[in-house]
C-alpha cells in the first residue's frame, strides 16, 4: 500500500477535521480538504490551512510509532507551515 493509499483509508473512517492540510514529501504533496462533510485525498498542489513537511521515511516511521511526534518536531524531521492546530488534528486522522 502507498502512502497515498494509507492516508485516503484513514481518512475515510475519520471524522472531517474541519480544515485542509498538505503532506509535503518533497517530490509528491498529498493534501486532505477535511472542510466538507468527509476528508477528501488528492494529489493536489494547492492551498492549505496547514503544510507538514516530512520525508517518506519519517512519515512511515511516525504513523507505525517509531518516530515520536513531539520528538520529531523539535529535532526538525518535521517542519510545519501555518496553523498549528491542524496539526494536532493529525492524531485523530492518522491514529
Amino acid at each position: 500500500m502507498t502512502i497515498f493509499e494509507g492516508i485516503q483509508e484513514r481518512a475515510a473512517k475519520a471524522d472531517a477535521i474541519g480544515n485542509s492540510l498538505k503532506f509535503n514529501f518533497g517530490e509528491e504533496v498529498i493534501h486532505i480538504d477535511g472542510t466538507g462533510d468527509q476528508n477528501v485525498v488528492t494529489k493536489e498542489d494547492k492551498e492549505a490551512d496547514c503544510t507538514v513537511k516530512i520525508t517518506e521515511e519519517n512519515f512511515k516511521a511516525l504513523v507505525s510509532g517509531d518516530l515520536n511526534p513531539m520528538m520529531a518536531f523539535m529535532s526538525g524531521k518535521i517542519k510545519i507551515d501555518g496553523d498549528m492546530g491542524v496539526a494536532m488534528k493529525l492524531q485523530s486522522l492518522l491514529g
